[in-house]
């Protein structure tokens, strides 16, 4: 499912992600498959700097002349290769400013699915995490995630609300090769926004997901902790969120409650 409704970008950090040494940059640029044309090569490598968080969300990257010094390319073939970064959303560029690392705005998908809005303003819901626990995850989550045999996940528990008032809760898989830091976390830091944590605590940074709405009876604890009568309808949100180099991070499914959805979008 796909829709242009976008908020306000971030404010742009000044500070400029540093110009990569020519040892490092020749390396990656090996690193790629020597059978894809050169600017396809610099947008693998490129990827790398973002995977590597060498080029950091909300920063500048090296300008055109110095990535076309330190991977000996031309300015044509680095320009396409940055092109294609910003049509995959990654990078975006600011006319007379240069081109920046695109911090997503994950909670812009909770403001198109349902009503939640103070003031006249969206906000951020309150985030709780009920419980946390380490586990062998069941076959969807692990084959998702690409994760080994018996190699063991951090499932998350979480609701979120507003004045206290419930209106989604959450089941959410991270494997522990990636967030074991997130194990030993103090519940009451984690916050009502989970996507910092991943960064400040697990150097890993989401820069895309896929998302699957379907629709559900609330049964069980999804009925008990939304305070919904066994049956009501709920929307189901699954998600699969990806890192820069497209390495999946997080599954997630999220219950909400169906008479606060909705569905923005528009068709042009």
């Amino acid at each position: 499912m796909s829709t242009t409704t976008r908020k306000a970008s971030p404010a742009r950090r000044t500070r400029r992600t540093p110009a990569a040494d020519a040892p490092q940059t020749l390396d990656a640029l090996a690193a790629t498959d020597p059978r894809l044309p050169l600017y396809q090569r610099l947008k693998d490598a490129f990827v790398a700097q973002l995977a590597s968080r060498r080029w950091r969300p909300g920063e500048a990257i090296p300008t055109e002349a110095e990535l076309c010094r330190a991977y000996g390319a031309s300015i044509g073939t680095v320009r396409h290769a940055i092109e294609l970064l910003a049509l995959d959303g990654l990078l975006e560029k600011t006319p007379g400013r240069g081109t920046f690392v695109r911090t997503p705005s994950f909670e812009g998908s909770l403001f198109r699915f349902f009503r939640h809005r103070a003031g006249g303003e969206d906000r951020v819901p309150q985030g709780r995490i009920l419980s946390r626990a380490v586990r062998l995850p069941p076959s969807e989550v692990g084959e998702s995630l690409r994760m080994a045999p018996r190699e063991r996940a951090i499932v998350l528990e979480r609701l979120r609300s507003f004045d206290d008032v419930p209106f989604l809760c959450e089941e959410i898989w991270l494997p522990q090769s990636r967030f074991a830091a997130l194990a030993r976390l103090p519940l009451a830091e984690f916050g009502n926004l989970l996507y910092p944590q991943y960064e400040r605590h697990c150097g890993q940074t989401v820069a895309s997901a896929r998302e699957h709405l379907s629709v559900a009876q609330a049964r069980g604890v999804v009925a008990d902790r939304l305070r919904l009568a066994p049956g009501a309808p709920v929307v189901v949100i699954e998600r699969l969120a990806f890192g820069y180099d497209r390495s999946p991070l997080e599954w997630r499914r999220s219950h909400g409650i169906a008479e606060r959805f909705r569905y923005d979008v528009d068709i042009r």
